[in-house]
């Protein structure tokens, strides 16, 4: 496929024809491609990036082996994807991002460093986990420090809401997890509420979890810590009901 055309199709972010209009967890800033990007894209996106298709992923055909797949929805710059994914290389990752910069940049960082067991996709998390994950199929949800989205006017912005949750537990294989970092102490007694409501999830640990060892301190992490803002992690697991 032509550059200009992987570069059209990357832009293609949701679904628009005969779907209401939802509220969205982002707000698009730049989608800029600079010469730089392109030549990312060109050498990269068919290796290690996908496009949205109204159909179910093949996990085998995406990454050539069987191993269980985690998701990370929105990965930022990405380099605690990179990270993670060296790390625990017995599983394969989807990365899910809409914003273009980091986007590209850790689709770079993946060819460069020739990270194998890593997928991205550049479109709206909601619509790829209803159309393209099947349900039961998925080992992990990685999100790590999500927009707040501080003003109380905005929280219907955030990504974290009962129903998005009660997605996400739809996606897991029973005993699967999701893993949520935030530096915003209200958000995440909101998500430990909400997730105390889903039939779908337990919280092993009856409330935040401990720091796990194969995540590094993001750029998020840092700046909350010099601001002295408390890290809460949360982990939640897939209720076995049968």
């Amino acid at each position: 496929m032509e550059t200009r055309e992987l570069i059209e199709r990357i832009n293609r972010i949701e679904i628009r024809e005969g779907k209401e209009r939802t509220i969205k967890s982002y707000v698009l800033r730049n989608n800029v491609i600079s010469p730089k990007a392109e030549g990312i894209i060109g050498r990269y996106m068919e290796k290690y990036g996908f496009f949205y298709e109204d159909s179910a992923l093949d996990y085998e055909a995406l990454f050539g082996n069987a191993n269980p797949v985690v998701i990370e929805i929105g990965f930022g710059m990405g380099d605690t994807t990179a990270e993670v994914a060296i790390r625990r290389p017995e599983f394969n990752y989807i990365g899910i991002e809409v914003f273009l910069q980091g986007f590209v940049h850790l689709l770079g960082e993946l060819g460069d460093r020739s990270i194998e067991n890593v997928r991205l996709i550049r479109f709206n998390a909601v619509d790829v986990l209803n159309h393209m994950i099947p349900d039961g199929s998925i080992e992990g949800f990685h999100i790590f420090f999500p927009d707040p989205w501080q003003k109380k006017r905005h929280h219907k912005r955030r990504l974290m809401n009962p129903e998005f949750l009660h997605l996400l537990a739809t996606k897991l294989r029973k005993g699967g997890y999701i893993y949520m970092v935030t530096d915003w102490e209200e958000y995440a007694e909101e998500v430990l509420e909400i997730s105390s409501q889903e039939q779908l999830l337990v919280n092993p640990f009856g409330g935040f979890a401990p720091p796990v060892t194969w995540r590094p301190m993001t750029k998020f992490e840092q700046k909350g810590m010099e601001k002295e803002h408390p890290i809460n992690e949360i982990w939640l697991e897939r209720a076995d009901l049968f």
